[in-house]
């Protein structure tokens, strides 16, 4: 009488084994697909930040490929064509990435990004002009920014680029494109006093020392401002003074900075050294 018992007791003992192992199973099969996750993720930050750009859109694009519905890796396409200056792809990636249902106002203002680079400026302007004003982020008013000066608004143009440095704790390059601006627009001084703000802020900044000198040299001052340079960028910013002054009608001061130039260049400096040639073969 005892045996059935027995025989239900060992079945009941072998299913619950066998539903221990499976929910083990399923645990173990949730902690893979978890570390998967975490290392594509890793992966996609990897393939965004330190890769070369196109291997980064081939890797996004087959990732795309296999799951067209995962908006982070349609976004990781988007950014990796802009890196590599795919800029009519890119503007196409991120059009996608809008249409989907988790789209953030970011990524349209990433949308506009993508536009100015492919110089549809109007376009850039109708999509930023669809984002609610509270969503206000420096990238938003840096393009902002960007677009009025295109438009030559220059009342709007600063006062977007004056939202845009107050919003990040990098100002240098927007300082630099507002500076750019001003010298456009014959604001000399102004110009000259952002890249002067843009080279503190980021000494390496070489864009903007080279601006700083294009601004001093229109107002014929023709002295290097003191600022942290290396002698190659000594010579190169010697070269832009020479090329402003001889600009200016001034051309025994340009010969003469581009002689500074050739010998202040630890190397044989080319350009200055044909364009020295050239000033002096007109003058004899």
């Amino acid at each position: 009488m005892r045996h059935p018992i027995l025989i239900f007791l060992c079945a009941a003992g072998t299913f619950a084994l066998s539903a221990c192992e499976q929910t083990a199973g399923n645990e173990v099969d949730r902690a893979f697909q978890n570390i998967n996750v975490i290392d594509e993720t890793n992966l996609n930050d990897v393939m965004l930040t330190a890769s070369d750009p196109n291997e980064a859109v081939s890797y996004f694009q087959r990732a795309v490929g296999e799951k067209p519905d995962r908006l982070d890796l349609q976004r990781g396409l988007a950014r990796s064509l802009v890196r590599a200056k795919r800029n009519t792809e890119a503007v196409a990636a991120w059009a996608n990435v809008i249409k989907h249902e988790d789209a953030t106002q970011a990524d349209h203002v990433h949308h506009a990004d993508a536009l100015i680079r492919n110089n549809e400026w109007e376009r850039a302007g109708e999509v930023l002009d669809g984002v609610p004003p509270t969503h206000e982020t420096f990238k938003r008013y840096r393009l902002e920014a960007m677009i009025a000066d295109s438009e030559k608004d220059w009342k709007k143009a600063d006062s977007f680029y004056e939202t845009a440095v107050g919003l990040t704790t990098q100002p240098a390059n927007v300082m630099n494109n507002w500076g750019y601006s001003k010298l456009s627009r014959g604001d000399l001084k102004g110009a000259e006093r952002l890249f002067t703000d843009a080279v503190r802020q980021d000494p390496s900044l070489f864009t903007a020392k080279n601006n700083l000198v294009l601004a001093r040299g229109a107002q014929r001052n023709y002295a290097l401002p003191v600022l942290p340079v290396t002698q190659v960028e000594r010579a190169q910013l010697l070269y832009t003074l020479g090329l402003s002054a001889v600009k200016q009608g001034d051309i025994t001061i340009g010969q003469g900075l581009l002689k500074d130039a050739v010998e202040t260049h630890p190397q044989h400096f080319e350009e200055a050294v044909r364009s020295l040639r050239a000033l002096e073969n007109k003058s004899g």
